[in-house]
């Protein structure tokens, strides 16, 4: 049975551990393709500002810096509108997936480059790619199950286990272990062929997923591809553009947000009232996603920095903990924590005591909320006569802002496949992550106002205690609004949980 116009139980029936075959080739895939992108992540801010930007000084270095990396990361979830659309309707998901991951392994190389318009050209690539890859991924997932499987949201959160063993190992290999000491340049290198690998576990093991993911009816030649690639070529002139111009970038993002908003609109008329209301209620949700990662994905940046200059990083004296580090922390908490996640939702359901996916949503805001006041906490009471704070505040935080995360991000991947139309899931995955980026970016711009407040290590720590309490309230509030419009959203979704 293909799967362009519905979804199957299993991929041709065939099971592991209680899911289908392929969530476990799709878990491997999905493992490099992370360890690539968070090998990189890890030190891309501090490296922009060292190689870049340190003529400027340490404070406008940084908050460049963090505009420059806000701007990288809204645009790597932005294109996955248009890889979902290429998927849905010429290359199929599979196909989707090798283009997209050959085009991010070449990019990545190209950060090897010591100027910055290669390097910027370099980011450019890896974003088109990203948008053919990342999206699809996670729909082919969802078309594992059948739309009742009461196993699909613990299959994504496995699924999300894939992606937190890549992002654990990747900042220690990529970052500590050789871009600290070899040179942040083949921490980039290392981060391609990570990249390399996770195609070939694809290519070599994509009959596990027999139909899942072919190309439509009527596209199986080999002319899309040739289209999509000259068309992909092409996006990264203006990608390369926008990189440098974040106030443009933040207009586009805007304009694609309520284009999106309204292609549901109509799409959801089109199909009727229920559809309509599950449009609606999925719109709702894009804008508490995106209100998540404005806040969680200070971690690539703001906190970043924090680590490297705020944080007593010292092991009880033994030796000193490299900066990058830290960028694992989120995942190793991920890893320990999503079975117990992934087990408990099936079991309060049971009982009656599942919090409905809005209400999920909003303790995710509310827990990245109190992430940010640890850190507040830490600073003003418990800062040492160097104004540094003991790097255990730091793992506190990203424990708390890790148990929001598994509280939103598995279970809306989960919550778009069951509320788009079949015929628009891949367009509809690549709405969630256009949330994403409009979360990166605001991201990027919050992380820049800590330079721009005098949050570096020579200037103290006033820029972080003031824009900090700033994301606190705002993860206060917004997820109190989602706490009591949980019930009309629920009405909206119809039945869907």
């Amino acid at each position: 049975m293909g799967e362009q116009g519905g979804a199957v139980r299993t991929a041709g029936g065939e099971e592991f551990l209680g899911h289908p075959r392929g969530l476990w080739m799709l878990f491997g895939a999905e493992f490099w393709e992370r360890f690539a992108y968070y090998g990189m992540r890890a030190f891309l801010a501090v490296y922009v500002a060292q190689a870049f930007f340190a003529h400027l000084g340490a404070a406008e270095a940084q908050e460049q810096a963090s505009l420059a990396y806000g701007g990288y990361t809204s645009l790597v979830y932005m294109t996955g509108i248009a890889g979902g659309f290429v998927a849905d309707r010429i290359l199929g998901y599979q196909r989707s997936i090798l283009l997209g991951g050959a085009l991010m392994a070449a990019g990545l190389f190209m950060l090897m480059a010591p100027d910055l318009t290669t390097f910027l050209v370099g980011l450019a690539v890896i974003v088109v790619g990203n948008g053919l890859f990342k999206p699809n991924i996670s729909t082919m997932v969802g078309k594992l199950y059948a739309p009742d499987d009461v196993r699909r949201d613990s299959g994504f959160t496995i699924f999300y286990m894939g992606i937190n063993a890549g992002a654990f190992l990747a900042p220690i290999v990529c970052g500590t272990l050789i871009g600290a000491r070899f040179g942040y340049q083949w921490g980039f290198f290392a981060a391609g062929v990570g990249m390399v690998f996770g195609l070939t576990v694809f290519q070599f093991l994509k009959g596990w997923l027999h139909d899942v993911g072919k190309p439509p009816e009527g596209r199986e030649g080999f002319g899309g591809v040739a289209m999509v690639l000259i068309g992909a070529l092409v996006l990264v002139a203006p990608v390369y553009f926008l990189l440098s111009k974040s106030d443009v970038l933040g207009g586009v993002l805007i304009a694609m947000m309520l284009g999106l908003a309204a292609w549901f609109v109509v799409s959801g008329l089109r199909h009727g009232a229920e559809q309509r209301d599950r449009y609606v209620a999925m719109l709702l949700l894009f804008v508490a996603n995106m209100c998540f990662w404005a806040l969680f994905e200070q971690a690539g940046s703001s906190l970043n920095f924090f680590a490297r200059d705020l944080a007593d990083r010292s092991f009880f004296g033994l030796f000193e903990i490299h900066y990058t580090a830290f960028q694992s922390v989120n995942a190793l908490f991920i890893i320990a924590l999503a079975p117990v996640f992934a087990m408990a939702w099936p079991r309060l359901d049971r009982i009656a005591m599942n919090p409905s996916t809005p209400r999920k949503f909003a303790l995710a805001l509310v827990q990245a909320a109190l992430g940010f006041g640890v850190l507040v906490l830490a600073l003003q009471l418990f800062a040492g006569p160097d104004g540094k704070v003991h790097w255990a505040w730091l793992m506190l935080t990203y424990l708390i802002h890790t148990t929001g995360e598994l509280c939103l991000s598995p279970i809306g991947l989960a919550m778009v496949t069951r509320l788009a139309h079949p015929g628009e899931t891949g367009l509809a995955m690549g709405g969630w992550f256009l949330s994403v980026a409009m979360g990166n970016f605001v991201a990027g711009r919050m992380a820049a106002l800590v330079g721009s407040h005098g949050g570096d290590a020579a200037l103290g720590a006033a820029g972080y205690v003031t824009v900090f309490q700033q994301l606190f309230w705002i993860g206060l509030v917004m997820g109190a609004i989602y706490f009591v419009a949980a019930p009309l959203i629920n009405r909206l979704m119809h039945g869907v949980r």
